[in-house]
């Protein structure tokens, strides 16, 4: 091999490392924001769920046509799902076992796109008012056939005290 093709061979070699440096440097710098780096999936679901919780708040109000929500706690975790989308979960008036809620957020849509209840808590934001008397009354028996459970139950919706 020529001194030339060494030199040019070395001179090639330097100039391939030096660009491969000059994008992955340049990469890295597109990847940061304000300083910061980039935010993860994770981070981003967890900053959107808190912005939104007052909305997840406001549609649980708007639900419970009983006023019976005392207090809204929210879990910690935030999920994703397969689908993308962000689940929020927790749980009213300190019965974390009993009264639990989900919510469905789609990133960037600023709305609460579902709600899930678990059946105690949906039971206590049904409008009875458009059942018959004896619809409602066999299936509250059915659903809580405990005398104590149903005395709760319809203390809950307001119609005992």
């Amino acid at each position: 091999m020529s001194t030339i093709q060494k030199v040019l061979i070395t001179i090639g070699t330097i100039l391939l490392i030096a660009a491969i440096s000059l994008f992955y440097f340049n990469h890295k710098e597109a990847e940061q924001i304000g300083g910061k780096q980039k935010m993860s999936e994770q981070e981003k679901a967890e900053q959107y769920a808190e912005k939104m919780k007052p909305k997840i708040e406001e549609k649980i109000k708007k639900d419970d046509i009983h006023h019976f929500v005392k207090t809204i706690t929210f879990d910690k975790n935030v999920t994703i799902d397969p689908m993308g989308s962000i689940v929020v979960t927790g749980y009213v008036n300190n019965e974390p076992e009993k009264f639990k809620f989900d919510a469905t957020l789609i990133y960037g849509s600023n709305k609460v796109d579902s709600m899930g209840y678990s059946k105690e808590l949906a039971d206590r934001f049904k409008d009875w008012s458009e059942y018959s008397k004896e619809v409602k009354e066999k299936y509250i028996k059915t659903a809580y056939p405990d005398k104590e459970e149903r005395e709760q139950y319809l203390k809950d919706i307001g119609e005992k005290e």
